[in-house]
């Protein structure tokens, strides 16, 4: 049992810093976005993510469907119904980046700014509840055992699992920003 607890609060400390730097990092590539075309050193950034968005977004697709089943799976956490809406819209587009990384296909772009865009907004709700907001809508988990607004993780005096996944769709959405510039380019 201790093992499961060393591991629960060493990935939940690993999980709470990556999302910290994705927090960071969707800062600097929103402003990135933004001054672009302000200077050609920040062109040519804006073009590496461009280039490399794909394989950004394959990657946190990954990491994200890895780590969500490794909770629920191996360290026994059960996803609520907001949890699984949210697990919807992310481990969807782990198949899209690896079917656009294939076929080279830079619109899927699109396809993740939506499915993101959604996420985000389940992400944002379920992080409502999980602060103390009330209910507006009732927990699709409701007799499951499993409750919409309680707290497994509580990092940094704002990080839960649910902000962890709209940090992750803000910071997909940006990069898809910039790919989606690069393919009309």
């Amino acid at each position: 049992m201790n093992n499961v607890l060393i591991q629960f609060d060493t990935l939940t400390t690993l999980v709470a810093l990556g999302t910290v730097m994705m927090e960071l990092g969707f800062f600097a590539l929103l402003a990135l976005w933004f001054f672009r075309s302000k200077a050609d050193v920040l062109e040519e950034y804006a073009g590496y993510i461009g280039r490399f968005g794909l394989w950004i977004g394959f990657s946190l697709s990954i990491m994200t469907v890895v780590i969500s089943l490794y909770y629920s799976e191996v360290l026994g956490f059960a996803p609520c119904g907001l949890c699984w809406l949210v697990r919807i819209f992310s481990y969807s587009q782990l198949v899209l980046f690896t079917v656009a990384l294939i076929k080279g296909d830079r619109g899927v772009a699109d396809y993740s700014i939506a499915l993101s865009s959604l996420g985000l907004l389940v992400g944002l709700y379920q992080h409502y509840l999980q602060m103390g907001g009330a209910e507006l809508v009732n927990c699709p988990a409701a007799g499951t055992g499993a409750d919409c607004a309680e707290r497994f993780m509580f990092s940094f005096g704002h990080i839960t699992f649910p902000w962890v996944a709209v940090v992750m769709f803000a910071f997909l959405i940006v990069v898809m920003l910039f790919v989606r510039s690069k393919s009309k380019s």
